[in-house]
């Protein structure tokens, strides 16, 4: 059995494991929550290392990207660092094929429309393949890049504007503490609306769910989240707070969708090659073979 584990810096009350089977073989795929203690989660890298087929990299990133520039967060680097014998990866080669699949599948298969209807992407920088894919479908996307990671209210409204704003900050902001940029541990769990308008001014909420969580509005009736990591407590906020439609990236195994870190791992385990050599045609060309399709549930 592959045995898939996701160390997140993420609270450890959203933990799951699940045994799956995908292309013939059979995963064990564990979450396990570190409440934002950098040290616990390199210790239990160290700990695992070896005795799993792939690691994911949870409640960091270790890139975020814009135009053709990658950035590397410094804070992320020891836990990368930690793994010397499997595999450990991130999301990004997920977010960069999977996500805009799944955009162009909304449309061509479940008849979402997407052109034109008012789209706020709350990180663009974190899925910027998902930010050129709902640009290429028509969306009028807000990004809020500096909104819910810097707490600075100020939208943008291109990709050229998001590459210009990547250019001058992300070198300054991947040196930054990670916890600045993104709720971990205990702060995954609190919501403060303060950002309520920029939901209100907006069709559809897409990008990280614990950004989205983290200022959502008591009032998302008709809202469409398109997100990744959710647990049966998140759906069931959603449509308490009136939220119509729910697309996950990733599918859904036994009651949770994972973060595209997990997903990426077991991809790394079934491609029997080493991560980097991963090209996109490869991820494609797999997840094309098990049939990945997006969680479209109707929640209202």
């Amino acid at each position: 059995m592959q045995r898939i584990v996701s160390v997140s810096l993420g609270s450890s009350s959203r933990d799951h494991r699940v045994e799956t089977e995908i292309l013939g073989e059979k995963f064990l795929i564990e979450r396990r929550g570190t409440d934002g203690d950098f040290k616990k989660a390199i210790a239990m890298i160290k700990e695992l290392d070896g005795k799993v087929a792939a690691f994911g990299m949870g409640g960091i990133d270790l890139y975020i990207s814009a135009g053709n520039r990658r950035y590397t967060f410094r804070e992320a680097l020891p836990i990368a660092r930690a793994a010397q014998k499997s595999p450990i990866v991130d999301g990004s080669g997920l977010k960069n094929t999977l996500e805009r699949r799944v955009i162009e599948l909304l449309e061509k298969e479940y008849n979402i429309p997407l052109r034109g209807r008012k789209v706020l992407l709350v990180s663009g920088m974190d899925r910027f393949g998902m930010a050129e894919a709902l640009v290429k479908a028509g969306a009028d996307v807000t990004f809020g890049d500096l909104i819910f990671a810097l707490g600075i209210p100020i939208p943008l409204k291109s990709l050229t504007a998001l590459d210009r704003l990547a250019r001058v900050l992300a070198p300054i902001v991947v040196q930054l503490p990670f916890k600045w940029l993104y709720p971990t541990g205990e702060k995954q769990e609190k919501i403060n609306p303060k950002y309520f308008r920029y939901y209100r001014e907006n069709e559809i909420i897409a990008g990280d769910f614990h950004f989205i969580r983290r200022y959502m509005p008591e009032d998302l009736q008709g809202k469409t989240i398109i997100t990744n990591t959710v647990t049966s407590q998140d759906v069931a906020e959603l449509k308490r707070r009136g939220v119509t439609l729910l697309v996950t990236t990733t599918p859904e195994l036994n009651g949770r969708s994972f973060g595209t870190n997990v997903m990426e791992g077991v991809l790394i385990a079934l491609a029997k090659k080493p991560w980097s050599e991963m090209k996109p045609a490869d991820y494609l060309e797999l997840l094309d073979r098990i049939g990945f399709r997006p969680r479209v549930e109707r929640l209202n």
